[in-house]
């Protein structure tokens, strides 16, 4: 072997061995941006004045990144059934980083991902919208009660929206 071969050798394998391992990749400490008590309220507040705005009574739930409440808001003359519905809603959103609509599309319209519409929690219905900040996934809103999951998700994005200068 060449003597330039033997040290671009034996560099690349100085390099491998100075990569740190899977295992201890895996040992070190995770940074994640996380939905904040006062963000999450905010963001709920928001989606409640845009539904109230168009005369909608809701329910709003917004979960943090781990699909944990962090607000539930049921509007006076909002259905029973719409606090469980806005939960999994936003459930849907957060555990599969898109918006519910998106999700139920595909699961609707897609046989290799139709089993994917009965797991646990989840909801094949428009008005769920992950909260982002940047491109990282730090929860999701769930809206229910408007005549229609367009509306419900206008309204979720419109709680999104009040709040995006803090999302960045």
């Amino acid at each position: 072997m060449s003597r330039a071969r033997s040290l671009v050798c034996f560099v690349l394998a100085a390099l491998l061995l100075a990569l740190p391992t899977a295992s201890a990749l895996a040992q070190g400490v995770i940074t994640e941006k996380a939905l904040s008590l006062d963000l999450a309220q905010a963001i709920a507040q928001g989606a409640l004045e845009k539904c109230r705005a168009d005369g909608n009574h809701v329910s709003i739930a917004v979960l943090d990144r781990e699909g944990l409440d962090k607000v539930v808001i049921r509007d006076e003359g909002s259905g029973p059934h719409t606090l469980s519905t806005a939960r999994r809603k936003a459930f849907t959103s957060v555990t599969f980083k898109r918006t519910s609509a998106e999700w139920a599309t595909r699961v609707l319209t897609t046989p290799e991902v139709a089993g994917l519409k009965d797991t646990a929690g989840t909801i094949a219905l428009g008005g769920g919208v992950p909260i982002k900040a940047g491109n990282e996934v730090i929860g999701a809103i769930g809206v229910s009660g408007s005549p229609g999951a367009e509306k419900d998700e206008a309204c979720a994005n419109a709680g999104i929206e009040k709040v995006a200068a803090q999302l960045k």
